[in-house]
């Protein structure tokens, strides 16, 4: 299975991700927080918690997916 990296991820789906597979149940209503500026940075910064083993078990990865020594 290929993960997705977390930063692809849209504000919809970061939240649902969030409250429905790793029971973040503290966060606010997706449509309190899904046409703010400060929504999607919110929901990104709860992954860091999160571990590395536990996001690859929801299918996503902190890496952004490209190589960097090609950059």
């Amino acid at each position: 299975m290929e993960l997705i990296p977390i930063v692809e991820l849209g504000v919809a789906e970061a939240h649902a991700i969030l409250t429905d597979r790793l029971g973040q149940s503290d966060l606010p209503p997706l449509e309190a927080i899904e046409n703010e500026d400060w929504g999607r940075d919110l929901l990104l910064s709860r992954f860091e918690s999160i571990s590395d083993e536990r996001l690859a078990d929801v299918g996503l990865t902190r890496d952004e997916g490209w190589d960097r020594r090609e950059a």
